[in-house]
């Protein structure tokens, strides 16, 4: 009976594993940033909602990332054999199964919050079928874009999910963080393409790294201490942060042109995931010092 118990246990424990293998990659990225930017952007912030809101960012950011990479399980495998599909912890048959088992888990999760949280969680799936369907991980800008735009939506239901359920709302200042962070996203989000650079190329993926190498690294030299500069004075930050914010945004940007290695784009990607996760907390600075 005992032994029986620690089998089943190490069975469950290995299944949720396999899922948080799924969406690794995102932890830095997407997940802490995106719930961060909720918990500092929602109007009407519930503490007891934390946990929802973490799990519903989790939940559909596995849905999007198992049918993401049941597209190509053969270019994972030379580019990141540790993801379940190509390590064989899960057949790609299954991961369909649980990935479309999802859409109605989330949909259903959603719909306790009210029609917005609804709302995002029916435009995540359209843009996710689009992504995956229509090209979107292979044809360079619109990558940013559709993501960007996916990333809204998961901002949007975010913040609904923090907030109360008495009075699912974005206020203005809300509406502001999200546009933003949106734009911010867009422009800087081939940032995570550097250290796959080698492997993309090596499968045909085209990335704006892959088509525009010089002009990409350029770009995050530029874009990351100008947002840095832009968000400071958006959410007057105060001189002294506002200075260290904008000096560690240059040191970041300039990484990405003085070093080039693969080892040194990681390290870079970690700087900028900081980089961004910070630029999130921003608009909870605004609502600390001068919400009314």
């Amino acid at each position: 009976m005992f032994s029986q118990i620690i089998h089943s246990s190490r069975r469950i424990s290995g299944h949720v594993m396999t899922l948080f293998l799924f969406t690794k990659s995102d932890v830095l990225t997407v997940i802490l940033p995106i719930t961060l930017f909720a918990l500092a952007a929602a109007p009407h912030l519930q503490l007891a909602n934390i946990p929802h809101t973490i799990i519903w960012i989790w939940m559909h950011i596995l849905k999007h990332d198992i049918s993401n990479q049941i597209q190509d399980p053969e270019e994972d495998r030379k580019n990141k054999p540790d993801r379940p599909l190509p390590a064989g912890r899960i057949t790609t048959h299954n991961a369909a199964y649980v990935r479309w088992l999802l859409v109605p888990v989330c949909l259903a999760f959603s719909a306790k919050y009210g029609r917005l949280a609804f709302a995002s969680s029916t435009c995540l799936e359209a843009l996710s079928i689009w992504y995956n369907n229509f090209g979107g991980d292979k044809a360079g800008l619109s990558k940013n874009l559709l993501t960007a735009a996916g990333y809204g939506c998961m901002e949007v239901g975010a913040i609904i999910v923090a907030g109360t359920c008495s009075s699912p709302c974005i206020d203005s200042i809300g509406a502001r963080a999200i546009t933003f962070s949106c734009a911010v996203f867009a422009t800087t989000l081939h940032a995570q393409d550097f250290k796959d650079e080698e492997g993309d190329r090596s499968t045909g993926r085209r990335t704006l790294v892959t088509l525009f190498p010089t002009f990409s690294r350029m770009s995050m030299m530029i874009g990351i201490p100008l947002w840095s500069f832009c968000l400071s004075r958006l959410w007057k930050v105060d001189y002294i942060c506002s200075a260290a914010f904008v000096t560690y945004g240059m040191i970041v940007g300039a990484r990405f042109v003085v070093y080039k290695t693969a080892s040194a784009d990681k390290e870079s990607c970690k700087l900028y995931s900081l980089w961004f996760t910070i630029a999130h907390l921003l608009p909870g600075y605004w609502r600390f010092f001068y919400s009314t």
